[in-house]
């Protein structure tokens, strides 16, 4: 596998495991803090919805954390010369 395989299976991986949750969480967090989540009949906390959007901005920033990393260029080594090395002096 090459390569860029790896990357884009390692992108899209992220993305469902974190990405997806994390837009799902921004919205639940959004919807809390404004005063309408709720869990069994009763209201949460705006303070809880503000803790799930900072939780979830992480979660999103995951994959485009791992993209980047993963398809950027990397610099490539120079080749070793055969040249002798000049005496220390």
């Amino acid at each position: 596998m090459d390569q860029k395989t790896k990357a884009i299976l390692a992108t899209v991986a992220s993305v469902l495991l974190c990405g997806c949750p994390g837009l799902f969480l921004c919205l639940f967090g959004a919807l809390t803090a404004a005063g309408q989540g709720t869990f069994n009949d009763q209201s949460l906390s705006p303070t809880v919805g503000f803790v799930l959007v900072c939780l979830s901005l992480i979660f999103i920033v995951i994959p485009v954390g791992v993209g980047f990393f993963m398809f950027r260029k990397k610099p490539e080594a120079t080749p070793a010369s055969n040249e002798p090395l000049p005496p220390a002096s």
